[in-house]
């Protein structure tokens, strides 16, 4: 668990948020388990380190007092780039919690090798688990699939305590064939969806057609 350190926040409203940032902190709020909100400031750099490392649980040093914290929410700026805001709930260290974690595929299929294509269709599912044991991602093997074969969100191994809240029904990987795109034998092209030119006859300009619709109406 990530311990980050953490100033209340006294004064609300954009400009003070905009004072916050240009001294390198991040606005972000404490709620839940039926106490007080706490409005703090944290430290930009500190905070991208652990977002970007995956961290979700957190301690947050208020000085007086600590908070053991899941990061709920994260937000960006337009381009994506910088936090400009968090959430962090209060949990207790036996809370369940339910997470998105991502689903990384390890190996090649057989199928592959025949000329197959693998497809994930789900990139990441929904688990139940405790808070301290919030796994970084969630690996499946591909090696044994053959064309024709697919794996479905149940067929994952969770870690031990962890429950599967996405439908296991639901289709997380599969090995087909891409069909070729047909060719057209020589001289078909030419004959299938061309029209003959005309001798003569001039092609009307798309604003000549929109004047003449105009004086018509």
């Amino acid at each position: 668990m990530e311990a980050l350190k953490a100033t209340r926040r006294t004064k609300m409203g954009a400009r003070p948020t905009r004072a916050l940032r240009a001294q390198g902190l991040t606005p972000g709020i404490i709620y839940g388990r039926g106490q007080e909100n706490v409005s703090i400031a944290l430290n930009q750099h500190d905070l991208d380190v652990a977002i970007a490392h995956g961290e979700r649980l957190l301690e947050i040093d208020l000085g007086e007092v600590k908070e053991n914290v899941f990061v709920k929410d994260v937000q960006y700026d337009t381009f994506g780039q910088m936090i400009i805001h968090v959430d962090l709930t209060r949990v207790d260290l036996h809370d369940r919690v339910e997470v998105t974690v991502a689903v990384v595929l390890r190996g090649t299929p057989a199928g592959v090798d025949e000329g197959g294509v693998l497809q994930q269709q789900t990139n990441e599912v929904t688990v139940e688990c405790l808070v301290t044991a919030i796994p970084d991602e969630i690996r499946a093997q591909v090696n044994a699939l053959n064309i024709g074969d697919s794996l479905r969100v149940g067929d994952l191994e969770l870690s031990e305590g962890a429950t599967l809240v996405t439908d296991p029904q639901q289709l997380l990987c599969s090995v087909t064939v891409v069909a070729e795109e047909e060719v057209p034998a020589e001289g078909e092209e030419a004959e299938v969806g061309v029209e003959p030119e005309v001798i003569g006859e001039k092609p009307e300009e798309a604003g000549d057609a929109e004047t003449a619709e105009g004086e018509a109406s």
